[in-house]
């Protein structure tokens, strides 16, 4: 499937859990010396969480995709994250943009440092879009699962409160950037990280959730 605009269409039968996989999630690999590939298991343990839990009919494990690839346009989600530096080409600004305005949908998780990095190459992205918070009472935090008060803090880092950023272009939210929450380290495997518990980890997987049924669903 190589054109967005058929993603609405063939999303709708991700909630059927007969057959073969209907569909993927893929991490995104970037240049620029960051450490895309981190947070391993975090997909596929998502991916098993939605379709237990959504019954949806994902691939069992991740794959991987560059930015300015056209394989892009094969995903309706796809997952950033790192720790360091990001650089995007003009090619791979124009590739993403076009995948996010034709109905595809990003999402950014600050693995710890990336903001300063990601920031200014999603502006190379949408010039013309800034990332605005999203409020508690926003749809994505109100599917499935329910967060009355936004995005969980997941890991402490500098022990800032978490937020939920978002791109909207043309009314629709193509981008959502979790900042200060380390939602992707909370989809990993439990024991990952010193001091995970069951209970952040099922509110990361949660949250994962919520955003998965959002993206397919809105």
């Amino acid at each position: 499937m190589k054109h967005l605009s058929a993603i609405a269409v063939i999303c709708l039968l991700l909630f059927s859990s007969f057959g073969d996989p209907t569909y993927k999630m893929a991490k995104v690999k970037y240049n620029g010396g960051g450490d895309w590939y981190g947070d391993r298991t975090a997909l596929p343990n998502l991916i098993a969480f939605c379709n237990e839990n959504l019954k949806t009919n994902f691939q069992a494990q991740d794959e991987t995709v560059e930015v300015g690839s056209g394989e892009i346009f094969n995903y309706p989600f796809i997952f950033l994250t790192g720790h360091g530096n990001v650089i995007f080409t003009d090619q791979e600004a124009r590739n993403l943009r076009k995948y996010l305005a034709g109905g595809g949908f990003l999402h950014i998780d600050d693995n710890y440092g990336l903001d300063k990095f990601i920031r200014p190459q999603m502006k190379k992205v949408f010039p013309e879009l800034e990332f605005v918070e999203l409020p508690p009472n926003h749809p994505i935090y109100h599917q499935k699962y329910d967060f009355p008060n936004g995005l969980p803090k997941i890991h402490e880092h500098d022990g800032t409160r978490a937020q939920g950023f978002g791109l909207i272009y043309k009314g629709r939210l193509v981008c959502f950037y979790t900042y200060e929450c380390d939602l992707g380290n909370g989809w990993e495997d439990f024991g990952t990280y010193p001091n995970d518990t069951q209970e952040a980890r099922q509110k990361a997987l949660k949250m994962g959730a919520n955003l998965i049924q959002y993206v397919l669903t809105q």
